[in-house]
C-alpha cells in the first residue's frame, strides 16, 4: 500500500494531555544514563527527588503523540519507521511535575524516491496547561524506509549543520546500559523495535535498537555536561540528524566544536566506527 499523501498531511494527531510527575522525570533521566555514578551529585539532580531538575533533553517526551502514523490508512510500513531528525528549543524552564498539553501537527510529507523512502516532518507545541505558556517547541522527521516513490514532492528540505574539518574541541564518551532501551521505553515509546528481537529482526537489525530520542538524550547529557557545567538551564534548543543505530550497551562519544554560544556536535560508537548522530547543533547561554 502506497502512502496517502493527502491523508498524512492533513491527519489531525489527536492533541496530548500528559501528567507529569517527578517520577517520570526521575525514570527518564535514568533510561539515559544519568545516575551512573550515584553519588555523583551532578547526576544526582536528575535522578533523585530532593531539588529534582529535568534533563533538557526531556523536552522531547513531553505531549508525545505516541506511533499516529500506525493507522492502517497511512500506508505507512510501521516495521521499517526509524527516527530521523530531533530538535527541540525550550521557552521556559522544564517542569519535574505538572500537567502539560502537547499537540503535534505534520507541516510536510516529502518522496525520496522508491528506494530512498520517505519523511514524514512533525512539529509540536508544549504548553502547561494550568497558565497555557509556551513550554517548549518540537521538530521530529520520521524516516519511511520502506515508502518511497508514491509521487510526493521531494522538498525543500532544511540544510544540514556542517561539521568542521578540524579536530573536535572537546569529547564525552558515555556508555549506555544493555537494557537502557528497556528502560527509556517506559518514558512513553513502546514500538517493539527497541525490546523485540523478532520484531527488531524483521526491520533488518541484528537485535532491538536503541530509541532515537535515548541516543539524542545521551548526547544531550554530554552537552550538559561538557559545555554546560552541569546546568539545565543553560542548554536552551538542540538539533541532529540520525545516521546509524546504537545498540544498548554501546558507548557513544559525542564531539564537540564551540563558538561562542553556538555548539556544533556529532556522535559516533567508536566500537563499530559508525557515526550515529549527525550535523548537531545547539545553543547555550
Amino acid at each position: 500500500m502506497a502512502i496517502n499523501y493527502q491523508k498524512l498531511l492533513n491527519f489531525d494527531i489527536p492533541q496530548v494531555e500528559q501528567k507529569l510527575t517527578k517520577r517520570d522525570t526521575m525514570l527518564y533521566a535514568l533510561g539515559v544514563g544519568l545516575g551512573s555514578d550515584p553519588v555523583d551529585l551532578n547526576q544526582l539532580q536528575f535522578v533523585y527527588e530532593e531539588n529534582l531538575k529535568a534533563l533538557p533533553t526531556m523536552a522531547i517526551i513531553l505531549g508525545y503523540p505516541g506511533p499516529w502514523h500506525a493507522a492502517a490508512d497511512t500506508g505507512i510500513t510501521r516495521s521499517h519507521v526509524v527516527h530521523g531528525e530531533q530538535g527541540f528549543v525550550i521557552h521556559k524552564p522544564l517542569p519535574v511535575e505538572g500537567t502539560i498539553i502537547g499537540k503535534t501537527r505534520v507541516i510536510a510529507v516529502l518522496d525520496k524516491g522508491k528506494d530512498k523512502g520517505a519523511l514524514v516532518l512533525t512539529a509540536c507545541d508544549v504548553r502547561d496547561k494550568s497558565t497555557d505558556e509556551l513550554i517548549c517547541s518540537l521538530t521530529s522527521t520520521t524516516f519511511c524506509r520502506a515508502d518511497g516513490g508514491f509521487g510526493g514532492p521531494s522538498g525543500p528540505v532544511k540544510a544540514p549543520n556542517p561539521i568542521p574539518d578540524t579536530p573536535a574541541q572537546q569529547v564525552c564518551d558515555l556508555p549506555t546500559l544493555p537494557q537502557a532501551a528497556l528502560i527509556y521505553r517506559l518514558s512513553g515509546d513502546y514500538n517493539p523495535l527497541h525490546a523485540d528481537p523478532a520484531y527488531a529482526a524483521k526491520a533488518g537489525f541484528k537485535m532491538p535498537i536503541l530509541h532515537g530520542r535515548a541516543t539524542f538524550s545521551v548526547v544531550g547529557h554530554a552537552l550538559v555536561k561538557t559545555v554546560c557545567g552541569y546546568d539545565p538551564l543553560r542548554l536552551k534548543s538542540m538539533e541532529g540528524r540520525f545516521s546509524s543505530p546504537v545498540y544498548p550497551g554501546e558507548t557513544i562519544r559525542t564531539e564537540i566544536w564551540q563558538d561562542g554560544s553556538i555548539v556544533t556536535f556529532r556522535a559516533t560508537v567508536p566500537a563499530r566506527g559508525v557515526t550515529v548522530l549527525n550535523n548537531g547543533r545547539a545553543e547555550i547561554s
